[in-house]
C-alpha cells in the first residue's frame, strides 16, 4: 500500500517521532478516560450544563477533556454557595 503524497507511514517515522506519537496517544486516552469516569460519577448538580453535551465533548481530541475539567465541573465553593441559601429554608 502506497501512502498518500506527503504522508509518512509508521516505518518512515524516526524513533523520536514514534515515541512522541505514542506518548501523545497515551495522554489523550488518559484524559479521555479520566473525564468520562469523573463525568459518570458526579451528580447532575455538580456538572455545568448537560451531561450528554459533556459526554460528547470529551471525545474532541485533547481539548474536550481539558474543557470539561476547566469549565464543565462545578467547584466545591460554587456548590456550597448555591446550596447555602436553600439548605436552611423553612
Amino acid at each position: 500500500m502506497i501512502p498518500a503524497k506527503g504522508r509518512k507511514s509508521w516505518r518512515d517515522l524516526s524513533l523520536g517521532e514514534q515515541t512522541a506519537t505514542i506518548l501523545g496517544a497515551g495522554v489523550q486516552l488518559a484524559l479521555l478516560s479520566s473525564a468520562l469516569w469523573d463525568l459518570s460519577h458526579r451528580r447532575a448538580a455538580q456538572i455545568r450544563g448537560r451531561r450528554s453535551f459533556w459526554s460528547v465533548a470529551v471525545f474532541v481530541n485533547v481539548v474536550g477533556p481539558l474543557a470539561y475539567f476547566a469549565w464543565g465541573r462545578r467547584r466545591t465553593r460554587d456548590l456550597a454557595s448555591s446550596e447555602r441559601g436553600t439548605r436552611f429554608k423553612t
